[in-house]
């Protein structure tokens, strides 16, 4: 990077706003995916201000500029393919509005999801979209992918809760979209477009977000089950019963021997567990919890576990959201990549789409853990490769492909909550074959440079086995290792 950019940029952040160090810029070049490349310079504003004119300096040099959160994306969301200017917005962490008469809050990017919560818990309230990493994600962050998690069948995305944005474009313009009223049907939804672009369209410096009124009372079932389609099958029988759980997650015996192994928590060792959560009034959640165990057995669950304990409730909720760090455990020579993982179906489909992934998995020789928040369809496979093997990572592809085809097949997304980034991309550009152009339509005429997070979803091309964060195996366009 040119060092009369680098003196701009300290005029606008200070001296103590930037890094340019290597230990830096090695680090901010991974999030939570398997990728990774290297910036020329690390940001962190604090105000709008200085965000739009970091990104008028950008647009002007044409240099590359990619908002950053807490750096937990998994697909590559935050990876600087071009170098340039990663943009850490986590030091923009304040709420600065709480209107609980109105239902709403303004909080900026960097603000933590679980933080969020804790204030609005105080009031009874709560924004209930309840990511996997709920304790670190941003707000801004969410929105940019527009993140949900286990309890999204009953509350929905954060989509659905977003009432308005404070967004700089790429041009360096400050403009607000959408209004602080529940109900709004004024010109063009942008709030709408901006949730989920990843980065492409702009930088989100606020975010007005609607929340809900928080359960009374919340109790969970674990049904074991010694066939994963009979699991899948229970989420479907459940939701037509008509009955509307809070959430239903599910682990087949890869994940479940990975958890009990880590973490000695002694879940049911069978083929796939379904966690079956329902919240509401008391009297509600225990009616409810009754047809959820009368349903999981009709639907040949051997043995049923419900508790209203708190207590146990988080316990087994964590076992699930352990599944990522212990499937790393599972063998001795294996890693837990994110490839396929986070692909949705409809929900009638999910008995079809487990039993095909484990087919696939089979016939390809190689270890996949299927789970997720299946009571909306939302699925999660994760697969462990040999970082050391180019065979196995080539495998891991072959099987990824497959799988994307499976769910393409069924009417399904190749993803619920996870984003396209670089990782989904190939498969996102088969699924929204006939409307890429008007994609890039957009993207062009909001920003004409490119310098928004180039390279990613409709701009990516080429094998995801790419710029790997694994040094043993690479190919030749690698950002994560000597070659960077």
């Amino acid at each position: 990077m040119k060092q009369e950019i680098v003196e701009e940029i300290k005029g606008i952040v200070g001296k103590d706003g930037y890094s340019t160090d290597i230990a830096d810029l090695y680090v901010y070049g991974f999030d939570a995916s398997i990728h990774h490349k290297t910036p020329d310079i690390v940001v962190r504003p604090t105000t709008t201000e200085q965000v739009s004119a970091i990104v008028t300096l950008a647009n002007r040099t044409l240099t590359p500029i990619v908002p950053r959160g807490a750096g937990t994306a998994m697909c590559g969301h935050a990876v600087p393919l071009k170098g340039g200017i990663v943009l850490d917005l986590t030091a923009m962490n304040k709420i600065t509005e709480m209107r609980v008469e109105d239902l709403y809050c303004v909080a900026e990017p960097g603000v933590i999801y679980d933080q969020l919560n804790g204030e609005l818990s105080k009031r009874g309230f709560w924004f209930p979209t309840t990511p996997g990493s709920a304790e670190a994600c941003t707000i801004g962050g969410m929105v940019a992918t527009n993140a949900s998690g286990m309890r999204a069948i009953k509350y929905g995305a954060t989509r659905d809760y977003v009432l308005g944005l404070e967004v700089v474009l790429p041009t360096g313009e400050i403009i607000h979209t959408g209004t602080r009223t529940l109900k709004n049907s004024s010109g063009y939804q942008l709030d709408r477009l901006m949730v989920g672009s990843e980065g492409t369209l702009g930088v989100i410096t606020s975010v007005t977000l609607r929340f809900a009124v928080k359960p009374e009372a919340s109790a969970m079932t674990i049904a074991a089950f010694n066939s994963l389609v009979d699991a899948g099958r229970c989420v479907s029988n459940i939701i037509a019963k008509p009955l509307l759980p809070s959430a239903i997650e599910l682990m087949d015996s890869v994940t479940i021997k990975a958890v009990n192994k880590c973490m000695n928590v002694g879940l049911p060792d069978c083929e796939a567990i379904c966690m079956i959560e329902v919240d509401g009034h008391p009297a509600a959640v225990e009616d409810e919890m009754k047809i959820v165990e009368e349903i999981a057995r009709k639907s040949g669950a051997f043995s049923t576990e419900a508790s209203a304990d708190k207590k146990k409730i988080n316990e087994w909720t964590q076992a699930r959201k352990a599944i990522l760090p212990s499937l790393s455990r599972y063998g001795e020579n294996y890693v837990s990549v994110a490839l396929a993982d986070d692909m949705s179906v409809p929900i009638s489909k999910i008995p079809e789409a487990v039993g095909a992934f484990q087919r696939i998995a089979e016939e390809n020789g190689v270890i996949v853990g299927t789970y997720g928040h299946a009571a909306d369809g939302n699925l999660h496979t994760k697969m462990l490769v040999e970082p050391h093997s180019e065979e196995s990572w080539k495998a891991g592809e072959r099987a990824v492909g497959q799988i994307y085809d499976k769910v393409l097949e069924l009417g399904g997304t190749v993803t619920g909550e996870h984003g396209v980034a670089i990782t989904k991309a190939p498969y996102m550009q088969k699924e929204r074959a006939d409307s890429l152009d008007a994609m890039k339509a957009i993207k062009k005429a909001l920003d004409p440079n490119g310098i928004m997070n180039p390279g990613k979803i409709f701009d990516w091309e080429g094998s995801i086995i790419s710029h790997l964060r694994y040094p043993a195996f690479c190919d030749d366009r690698c950002g994560g290792c000597q070659k960077s």
